[in-house]
């Protein structure tokens, strides 16, 4: 039995308890949330206890394994608290606020030598091994991804203090994905526009940016955000080669070459494979499914913060 504990129990937890509440072999002991009504809801409904500090959670339930699923600016020392315990961590993407914390916890797990998986829930659709294995071999000239959206309603995301913006904590997937087809980024230069949101109160995250990257493969990137399309918006990545064109968005792979097109759905649902996946490595020990580790995720949470510096500076920077 893979006993497993949760920090953070808001919205996107509430997919994975959809998905470990359905596992044959996981029990679910503990729900800790800085809101005790929402741990407590949590308890009610998938069984353990209520808890509001975590360390009290992780030394009464004893778990094999933890959830955090908590804002950016809530990693308040969780991770480390657990990877020094020998538990076991699944992290949600964004893995941090800025790059000393994110520096921090990857050494804590790196110490402690615990499995770590971050939930780059994109990399789990088949369709992204697919798209991989197409490209190996195949010189990438330019990728184009778009996460153009609306707001996301909770107050947090809107502070740039709290979310770190729409480039850190959503179009994030956009960035890991580039990386985990196309390789590492090797300097990124930016800029964004503000204005369209002023209506909304203590909004102070950017409405759109364009991020222009150089990969350490040659190809050329660009990735786009907007949360201003409260009309209907768009997410996906595009990879041009010479032999074909690439386009992936969330279930699909649409393939041109040749002058004709063909697309792929993927069979699988993205959030129950990257659990699954997690929670095999935690019962065997064989972290060869798991398509996100710690180190790799704070690769892509990198170019995201050069994103911002390069906003900020006007300049180029390194990730």
């Amino acid at each position: 039995m893979v006993k497993v504990g949760c920090v953070g129990c808001g919205g996107i937890m509430q997919e994975h308890y959809r998905w470990l509440s359905a596992m044959e072999g996981v029990k679910v002991v503990g729900h800790c949330d800085i809101d005790q009504k929402r741990a407590e809801e949590g308890a009610a409904r998938y069984g353990g206890e209520a808890f509001t500090e975590y360390e009290a959670m992780y030394d009464k339930t004893r778990p094999h394994a933890v959830y955090v699923a908590v804002p950016p600016y809530a990693h308040c020392g969780m991770e480390e608290a657990a990877a020094e315990r020998g538990i076991h961590l699944f992290i949600e993407k964004p893995v941090a606020l800025d790059r000393s914390m994110a520096k921090r916890i990857a050494a804590a797990i790196q110490k402690a030598k615990v499995l770590c998986s971050v939930g780059y829930c994109f990399r789990y659709q088949d369709t992204a091994p697919l798209a991989r294995k197409l490209l190996k071999g195949k010189a990438v000239s330019l990728v184009h991804g778009c996460w153009n959206g609306g707001m996301p309603g909770v107050w947090w995301w809107r502070r740039k203090d709290k979310s770190g913006g729409q480039v850190v904590e959503q179009t994030t997937h956009m960035f890991d994905l580039m990386r985990y087809l196309c390789g590492d980024v090797a300097e990124v230069c930016a800029t964004a526009s503000t204005g369209c949101m002023n209506n909304v109160e203590e909004f102070d995250v950017h409405d759109s940016s364009v991020v222009a990257m150089r990969l350490k493969s040659g190809a050329a990137g660009t990735i786009t955000s907007s949360c201003v399309c409260n009309h209907g918006g768009k997410v996906e990545l595009q990879i041009v080669t010479p032999e074909a064109t690439l386009s992936m968005s969330a279930g699909t792979l649409v393939i041109k070459e040749g002058g004709k097109s063909t697309e792929y759905r993927s069979s699988v649902n993205m959030y129950e494979e990257e659990n699954k996946a997690f929670i095999d490595a935690v019962r065997t020990g064989k972290r060869n499914r798991i398509r996100s580790t710690y180190a790799d995720a704070v690769k892509t949470f990198m170019v995201t913060c050069a994103a911002n510096e390069s906003i900020q500076s006007g300049m180029p920077v390194k990730p």
